[in-house]
């Protein structure tokens, strides 16, 4: 079956999501994540496309932009392939790191630009991660900055200053429309996935096994999706023995 042509937005705004194939968690220690924004600035850039907003997650990206010039896909696409091409070098891995097409939904009026704005940025806490505010990998901070790579003076225009911006976010929107994942990876979600996995209770079991077994466990888990936030809230193992394993 063809695909469906990817819908136009009139007033050039989109949400912009993009996953992780598989398993694959794209952001595994602070360097990627870093350079997926160097990329990102990069790109857009050289596409002519507006960032207004973004959140990083593990496994999959959100981009609120503007493309008044319909390079959203060559944008996304180049932005894509530069960051696999270091991720498979980086990890010695080959094959897709994204699924292969990113999901796109136009913006055309004020109220649908706020919510999106709303949503992407308070996707921290709807993962359980944290606060938004205390998420380090969106542009939750970048609110009002003047040289900034993120523009948020439309925001700025319609919210006001930082006190009313932090009011906005802290209220209850209707985002339904905004649920782009099939699966919410709460930690719920890992707790299953834990359980199924090992057939244990309680993911602290995994903390007494043997040095080499628990190890193993630690990395399947992370290959299944689960952040090492969730990994070290769900099983008492420490953030650095993660990383280590």
């Amino acid at each position: 079956m063809p695909r469906m042509p990817r819908k136009k937005s009139e007033s050039g705004y989109f949400h912009v999501v993009n996953k992780g194939t598989g398993s694959v968690i794209l952001f595994v220690e602070r360097a990627d994540y870093i350079r997926y924004l160097h990329l990102l600035k990069q790109y857009a850039e050289k596409f002519n496309i507006s960032l207004h907003a973004y959140c990083l997650m593990d496994n999959h990206t959100h981009l609120l932009v503007c493309d008044k010039f319909d390079n959203l896909t060559t944008f996304m696409r180049k932005l894509d392939s530069a960051y696999a091409a270091y991720y498979n070098y980086k990890y010695q891995r080959t094959g897709h790191v994204f699924l292969d097409r990113f999901k796109s939904k136009p913006i055309e009026n004020e109220e649908y630009l706020l919510t999106a704005f709303h949503y992407i940025l308070n996707n921290p806490g709807k993962a359980n991660l944290c606060r938004a505010a205390d998420y380090e990998w969106s542009s939750y901070h970048k609110y009002g900055l003047k040289r900034s790579f993120v523009d948020t003076g439309i925001f700025c225009e319609l919210l006001g200053d930082w006190d009313d911006y932090e009011a906005y976010l802290a209220t209850e929107q209707n985002e339904g429309y905004f649920e782009y994942d099939s699966v919410k990876r709460d930690d719920a979600w890992a707790l299953e996935v834990i359980r199924e996995t090992f057939g244990v209770v309680s993911g602290t079991e995994i903390s007494s096994w043997p040095q080499e077994k628990r190890n193993a466990a630690l990395r399947l888990l992370r290959e299944k999706g689960l952040s090492i936030r969730q990994i070290e809230r769900l099983t008492r193992i420490t953030r650095g023995v993660i990383q280590r394993a």
